[in-house]
């Protein structure tokens, strides 16, 4: 991992804002609709550059929530297979507090990177 600036995060943004700012208002005058792709494509950007900077907190999060949920410890992958065993099997369900906590910050999180104007 790069231990200089700019770091991924900044080069992500930093590419989505000349494509939103620059490119994007040539190409919709020019082609329209590859000003459309182009704003998808900077969406998109956008996107990547708020998991590279968010997604390792929110996963840590999730984890450490799973793990006291189901009094074990594993991996992020482990420990939602295990959830979701236990969801399908009626061991869990939507009656159980901790677990809809769990999901509410485990889908604000998500939110968070992937439309954050969305609440």
């Amino acid at each position: 991992m790069a231990q200089d600036r700019p770091t991924a995060s900044e080069l992500l943004a930093a590419i989505a804002d000349f494509l939103r700012e620059e490119a994007t208002p040539a190409l919709d005058k020019a082609e329209p609709r590859l000003g459309f792709q182009m704003r998808v494509a900077v969406n998109s950007l956008a996107i990547l550059e708020r998991e590279a900077r968010l997604g390792p907190d929110a996963d840590a999060a999730e984890q450490a929530r799973l793990a006291k949920l189901l009094g074990r410890d594993g991996t992020l992958d482990e420990l939602n297979r295990e959830l979701a065993r236990q969801l399908r099997t009626g061991q869990r369900d939507e009656r159980d507090a901790t677990l809809m906590t769990h999901l509410d910050a485990t889908i604000a999180d998500k939110i968070a990177i992937a439309n954050p104007k969305w609440r």
